[in-house]
């Protein structure tokens, strides 16, 4: 429906639409070919659409659209109204915007109002234009000015019957409002309720007062202290007085107010928890992406020794994206121990590094990086801190609480959940427990009883997939984390001595835990390395070890560079029986080896130098003199000593028939091919 040329006219398509339509369209077309209804356009062309002249329509079709669609004139009329008046956006940003105080918070307007208020700057802004307008051809109207605001007032009322404004019905109301109000002068519309004339007034130098006397510590003031103080002294400092405790608190607890007092009533950590901004996070998609670590009481209660009731600490490595537990230890505190055991039984579960670590900053994890050399950093590609005190900001903390609930809370053992939880729920039953605590687990059953409790935690469902923890964990994958190996076992867990130590005759002895402990060099089992011994004896060590396996160490050498190099595996040093009688058989075999070994290691010592005196003309006996004899050992080690640095090489006695037959009747088979038998001279000898 729409004026055309004048005319008004509908459309096709208002006329022909629906099941009961005003006119169905072979009628439409053949009254228009019959004359009886006028086209004022036959459409056709882009955009283009065909209107019929309403004026036109026999008294039939007119009655049926009033009864559909009510007065076409009035519609219309209607319609021009409402489109005369533009919605003004500016002052729906400036009301949106507004903020006025209550009770010492800054508020908005409510919805309600703030649709109201532009309707009315919307409204005020057509009739301004229309005030205007009438202005300026004040001479053409047959009353003169008189008339003007009579104008005004009636198209003010047609425009709340259609618009829904909330301007004033009378002529005196509405030019004194008008004659106040400006385009963009928005704040002459807003009522005074919103504008601080009925609510609590208290001056930044009275209010400051009441902040600090809510502060104070000494003395510390109720609510009701306060508005007798303020009220006390407010006639000498010339503020107004406060009518009432209950606005004081409103005051007092209003959002603006509160955070500038409430660190000293209730601490700066609630403060900042309660005030400071939360990040919005999203948990991990894949396995490994994010482990957590973090120590929490065990919450069940166990027996000691001695009977006592007693409680105790446990240190868990969890996966974010999972919430399966990989490594615990449990212990008495938080310590580097703890974190070390918890970390490498989680590396050992999941046989990859995690991407990120996060942890808390507790002095343990500090000991750990120092004593490990870094640990967490070979654990993860990355590894950080949480904040302090800030619990919520990290996974674990509700995986403790949701673990704590829904499975350590079945055994009547349960020590409660965290303290500051109010459910009654969530508390022991001390009575329960005292009258049985004969029954309480000993601290063995105890971990026995957690390592059942954290594998039901990990077979059951994942509150956001449905399917089990372990599930999700076994058929997640991430490419982008390293697998571990036992080489990267060593580097990762086992710690490297500060300090070098001297492998000597007796090994090489390092002191762990407080306890000396001496490795040796074997070159089979129960063998040890002679050769390797002859080369490194007294010479300085590194030694790596496994702090809390002491089967071998290994030990390394700082090169020029400063570069630590890898020499052998060692293993602790064999001890045997002093005593005959005590001996076993291996052990009386491993004294007579190693005794022959030592003698072999003293011949080579004394060959290798003899050698080197012969060559360059020092030897004693090139001077006419004798080399000691070596002493503890046989005539025959000294004669082969002898004989292999060329002690009697002079010239050959002449030998008879009988002399060499004696030679070779003294040599036997097995000497054939020694060192000791010159097959040459015997040769010679024949």
């Amino acid at each position: 429906m729409e004026y055309y040329k004048k005319a008004l006219c509908m459309t096709y398509e208002e006329l022909t639409s629906g099941d009961d339509p005003v006119i169905r369209g072979a009628t439409l077309r053949q009254n228009v070919y019959r004359g009886n209804i006028q086209s004022a356009h036959r459409g056709g062309g882009e955009g283009g659409y065909a209107l019929y002249i309403y004026s036109s329509f026999p008294e039939k079709y007119k009655q049926r659209w009033v009864e559909r669609n009510g007065d076409p004139e009035e519609q219309m009329h209607k319609e021009m109204i409402r489109s005369k008046v533009q919605k003004d956006e500016d002052a729906e940003k400036f009301f949106e915007s507004y903020r006025y105080d209550k009770n010492g918070e800054n508020v908005p307007l409510p919805d309600i109002v703030q649709t109201e208020y532009v309707k009315n700057a919307s409204v005020l802004n057509t009739l301004s234009r229309d005030l205007n307008r009438l202005t300026s051809s004040t001479n053409k109207l047959n009353g003169g000015r008189r008339n003007l605001w009579e104008i005004l007032l009636s198209t003010c009322e047609l425009l709340r019957e259609e618009y829904g404004h909330t301007l004033p019905g009378s002529v005196g109301r509405l030019k004194a409002i008008m004659a106040k109000y400006k385009p963009n002068n928005y704040e002459e519309l807003i009522s005074g309720k919103y504008g601080n004339k009925n609510t609590l007034k208290i001056d930044e130098e009275a209010g400051r007062f009441l902040i600090a006397l809510k502060r104070s510590r000494v003395p510390v003031y109720t609510d009701m202290q306060i508005f007798e103080e303020y009220n006390r002294v407010a006639p000498d400092r010339e503020w107004k007085l406060l009518k009432s405790p209950r606005s004081l608190r409103e005051w007092l607890n209003s959002p603006r107010i509160e955070p500038l007092w409430y660190d000293a009533v209730y601490g700066e950590m609630k403060a900042h928890q309660r005030y400071g901004r939360k990040h919005k996070t999203e948990l991990p998609a894949r396995r490994d992406s994010l482990w957590y670590g973090d120590g929490t009481k065990l919450n069940l209660y166990y027996k000691d020794e001695n009977g006592n009731v007693r409680t105790t600490q446990v240190y868990e490595v969890i996966d974010a994206y999972s919430e399966i537990f990989l490594g615990f230890h449990i212990s008495d505190h938080e310590d580097y121990e703890a974190q070390y055991h918890a970390y490498r039984m989680a590396l050992q579960v999941s046989k990859h590094k995690p991407y990120e670590l996060v942890h808390d900053n507790q002095g343990g994890h500090k000991k750990l990086e120092r004593v490990s050399d870094g640990l967490l950093g070979k654990i993860s590609h990355i590894h950080r801190p949480t904040a302090p005190y800030s619990g919520q900001s990290k996974t674990i903390e509700s995986v403790f609480g949701r673990f704590q609930s829904q499975v350590l809370h079945k055994d009547w053992r349960f020590t409660g959940g965290n303290i500051t939880d109010k459910k009654d729920s969530s508390r022991p039953n001390i009575e329960f427990i005292e009258a049985n605590k004969d029954q309480l687990y000993t601290l063995a059953e105890l971990k026995e009883k957690y390592v059942q409790a954290r594998q039901e935690w990990c077979e059951m469902k994942h509150p956001a997939t449905g399917i089990s923890r372990i599930e999700m964990y076994n058929t997640s994958v991430n490419e982008d984390t390293e697998v571990v190996t036992a080489r990267d076992m060593v580097d990762i867990f086992w710690v490297m001595t500060d300090r070098p130590s001297t492998f000597t005759s007796g090994g090489i002895e390092v002191t762990i835990g407080g306890k000396k402990r001496t490795y040796e060099v074997y070159s089979s089992p129960g063998t040890p390395d002679h050769d390797w011994r002859r080369q490194n004896t007294y010479k300085q060590f590194y030694v790596k070890y496994d702090p809390y396996d002491f089967g071998s160490v290994r030990l390394y050498w700082k090169d020029k560079g400063g570069e630590m190099r890898f020499e052998r595996v060692a293993e602790p040093y064999m001890v045997i029986h002093r005593g005959i009688q005590d001996q076993t058989e291996g052990e009386a075999a491993f004294i007579r080896r190693e005794q022959d070994a030592n003698i072999q290691d003293r011949i080579e010592r004394q060959v290798t130098a003899k050698e080197i005196e012969y060559e360059f003309g020092v030897a004693p006996e090139q001077h006419g003199l004798n080399t000691p004899k070596l002493k503890g050992v046989t005539a025959e080690v000294q004669r082969q000593i002898d004989r292999r640095t060329k002690k009697y090489s002079q010239p050959v006695e002449e030998i008879s028939l009988g002399r060499s037959t004696k030679v070779i009747s003294n040599v036997t088979w097995d000497q054939l091919g020694r060192k000791e038998v010159d097959q040459r001279k015997i040769v010679g000898k024949l």
